[in-house]
């Protein structure tokens, strides 16, 4: 996906936020995008920009977790545009608090999209990716608390960890078959992540005897307060920098697409603290010569079977 001119892709959650922002990227580069996202007046707002920009934004209303009504916005999109060569799996919603306070209705509702969501566009999505066989990249939005845990957050955390893994394995699954695959960490971004949150979420879903909608968590302590309907403070990123960071890391097929260099220290802690664990002792020869071929080459930094540079080593 190193030349994105003519290519389509599809966003789910692209009618605000982050992926709002990663479509204004794409639109300017050339490619044509459909905006797939839940909310008419969202999808209204985002049409009256990219109209007047003159741009080949096609909308789409969808909820991620309607398999059948992704079955049908996959048809459309290739309707209008032809066949579909990205696929960004952004839809998602907040979960925040204590662990002790969410209930099966908060577990489903998150799980349902988060997890759920991308799910459902990867299943939709991929098998015409390859039969097309024109190549093409899938990725996945997940989070910096998708990669090294917070408290206050376990759903959230629970969703975003799974969304990483599973990118991480299609990468690897994928690597021969002239597709990409990456997951998305941002930090802080100016969304309307938690308004979007409670006004989609189901009736069926609604907590019984809670007010609706429930007020907004504090926030955590020695943040400065929210913006109305936002979950992070004003010194959050611009959806559209993260969208041209994204862009980037399409072109150059990186499997990690992190947005915040600030939380380099919390990754690095939490990457020592795995090391910290694995044990101090001679491995064992027999499991090692059956362990290596579970292995990936998606880690190996001096391997690129494109330019041919080193073999995996699986002894390093």
């Amino acid at each position: 996906m190193e030349h994105v001119e003519g290519k389509v892709a599809f966003i789910t959650g692209g009618a605000s936020g982050i992926g709002l922002g990663i479509a204004k990227v794409f639109a300017r580069n050339g490619m044509k995008v459909v905006i797939a996202d839940s909310r008419q007046e969202a999808l209204d707002e985002a049409m009256t920009y990219f109209k007047k920009a003159g741009e080949p934004v096609h909308p789409i209303r969808l909820d991620v977790t309607d398999r059948a009504a992704f079955a049908r916005a996959a048809d459309a999109a290739e309707a209008v545009f032809g066949k579909i060569h990205v696929l960004v799996n952004n839809a998602g919603i907040g979960s925040i608090g204590p662990v002790e306070s969410f209930t099966y209705k908060d577990w489903d509702y998150s799980m349902g999209v988060n997890i759920g969501g991308v799910i459902n566009g990867v299943t939709t999505i991929l098998p015409r990716m390859l039969k097309h066989g024109e190549g093409g990249h899938i990725m996945a939005t997940s989070s910096t608390n998708g990669i090294a845990a917070s408290g206050v957050s376990v759903i959230y955390c629970t969703t975003k960890f799974a969304v990483a893994g599973m990118m991480e394995a299609l990468a690897t699954e994928l690597e021969d078959r002239n597709i990409g695959a990456s997951v998305l960490v941002p930090g802080p971004t100016n969304t309307n992540l938690g308004k979007s949150s409670l006004e989609n979420r189901p009736l069926n879903l609604r907590n019984e005897g809670q007010p609706w909608p429930p007020p907004p968590p504090p926030p955590p302590k020695g943040m400065p307060p929210r913006r109305p309907g936002a979950v992070f403070p004003n010194i959050a990123m611009d959806p559209v920098e993260t969208g041209e960071r994204v862009l980037r890391g399409l072109k150059n097929n990186d499997l990690f697409i992190i947005t915040h260099p600030e939380f380099k220290a919390g990754f690095n802690a939490r990457n020592e603290a795995i090391m910290r664990a694995v044990p101090d002792e001679p491995r064992n020869e027999e499991r090692w010569a059956v362990v290596k071929n579970f292995g990936t080459i998606i880690y190996n930094p001096i391997y690129d079977k494109q330019k041919q540079v080193g073999p995996p080593d699986w002894n390093t």
